[in-house]
């Protein structure tokens, strides 16, 4: 899914980002909106994840999509 995509669809994955990753509060997907990049880096702050790690957690949940 590309970004543009992404951003288009934030509202319907964003129920689906705090399911998958419980560490994200409202204003965090509030300060990503659906930017990929930007979710990649909170998921390396929240969870101490290395940036290829954030990369293929966030690949691998938007695949399913």
């Amino acid at each position: 899914m590309n970004n543009d995509i992404l951003e288009g669809k934030w509202k319907q994955v964003r129920g689906q980002a705090k399911e998958w990753w419980g560490k994200l509060t409202d204003d965090d997907l509030d300060r990503v909106a659906g930017k990929s990049e930007q979710l990649i880096g909170l998921l390396q702050e929240k969870y101490g994840y290395t940036r290829e790690r954030a990369e293929e957690e966030f690949n691998s949940r938007i695949k399913g999509l």
